[in-house]
């Protein structure tokens, strides 16, 4: 029988995204196929849970519902994220709304068929995260050598 390997050093990293919407049918869907999909989910129900939670640990990915509390806050999530120095990626989730801009509905927003396309956008969002972080570093390491 073969030993198996111990320790931190032979753990599997999962990208770690920090989700925030103050819908709780949204969140728990999104948190549930995300985590499916091998992510290790942090979920937040507002904007500042959101900024707290980025505050206290580095996630790959910043996912944030654009209007929670007020219409303005998912974008203030966003900022915050942009501000920290690991950088995360980002993207919104939205609702529809209608042309006088209320809401015509929170509805489940992923369709059982859209699963794969949307693990597919998150691991290119986490991706191209991971590529700038690396070019960064690599550019300090050649200015600080």
């Amino acid at each position: 029988m073969f030993d198996e390997p111990h320790g931190p050093a032979h753990r599997l990293v999962m990208a770690r995204v920090l989700l925030a919407d103050d819908d709780l049918t949204s969140r728990l869907t999104l948190q549930t196929v995300l985590r499916a999909g091998g992510y290790a989910v942090d979920a937040a129900a507002s904007a500042a849970e959101a900024v707290g939670m980025m505050d206290e640990r580095e996630y790959e990915l910043v996912l944030s519902d654009l209007h929670m509390e007020t219409p303005e806050s998912g974008l203030k999530v966003l900022a915050h994220a942009k501000m920290m120095d690991y950088r995360p990626a980002t993207a919104i989730v939205s609702v529809s709304r209608n042309d006088n801009g209320g809401e015509v509905g929170r509805h489940i927003l992923i369709e059982p068929e859209d699963v794969p396309e949307l693990l597919d956008k998150i691991a290119d969002l986490i991706s191209d995260r991971a590529m700038r972080r690396v070019n960064r570093e690599m550019r300090l390491s050649a200015c600080a050598g």
